[in-house]
């Protein structure tokens, strides 16, 4: 490159294009501070340094959101996860499993089960946050691609960042389920025929 006076010149930023480029990354990390700070992510409280698993035989709800979001934990670590919300849900063959390694003792496994046989586990206001979920899904009257910001279907607060990737549905039922999550939160969580156990060694439910 060569100045006015032809004079070879090294090492010159164009600060413009710099800029141009910049600002995205900018305002998009200033727009996940805004968004922590409004709670619009799910950074609702800190969570564990462990993911823990959930599986169920069958889970049937109302109100289906789904949407990016973000944990955090009490070192401030980012953790993104994709939040899966649900106003009203029904769950059977309910099993919670997360592993702990302990000094001495080695891995200890605490593990629930709930809703086996006729009984059900119940919830309402369902929020999900998870880092993996398969199973067989069937949707009611769904929209894929709305704007996370937008979203409606679910509950009051199922809503995630502007211009972010959302979808919902009128309802939603899963068999098979298989999760691994950070965090679940509920307004009310009804769990019929809770069995609560802690063993030795690794035992999670898949």
């Amino acid at each position: 490159m060569k100045d006015d006076q032809g004079r070879q010149v090294t090492g010159r930023v164009r600060w413009r294009r710099f800029a141009v480029l910049a600002v995205p990354g900018f305002a998009a990390t200033a727009a996940l501070a805004v968004a922590l700070a409004d709670g619009a992510l799910a950074a609702s409280f800190a969570v564990s340094g462990q993911e823990f698993k959930v599986g169920a035989g069958s889970l049937t709800g109302t109100g289906f959101a789904q949407y990016g979001g973000i944990d955090r934990n009490v070192r401030g670590k980012l953790l993104p996860v994709a939040v899966t919300a649900i106003k009203d849900a029904k769950i059977k063959d309910l099993c919670q499993s997360v592993v702990t390694t302990l000094p001495v003792i080695g891995d200890i496994t605490l593990k629930l089960h709930a809703g086996q046989g006729a009984k059900t586990v119940e919830a309402t206001d369902l929020f999900l946050d998870a880092t993996q979920m398969s199973g067989d899904a069937e949707f009611e009257n769904i929209e894929i691609g709305r704007d996370a910001s937008t979203l409606n279907k679910g509950p009051a607060s199922a809503q995630g960042l502007q211009d972010a990737f959302g979808q919902q549905a009128k309802s939603i039922k899963m068999t098979g389920l298989r999760q691994t999550a950070w965090a679940t939160n509920a307004g009310k969580f009804k769990l019929a025929g809770l069995d609560l156990k802690i063993k030795l060694g690794k035992d999670e439910c898949f």
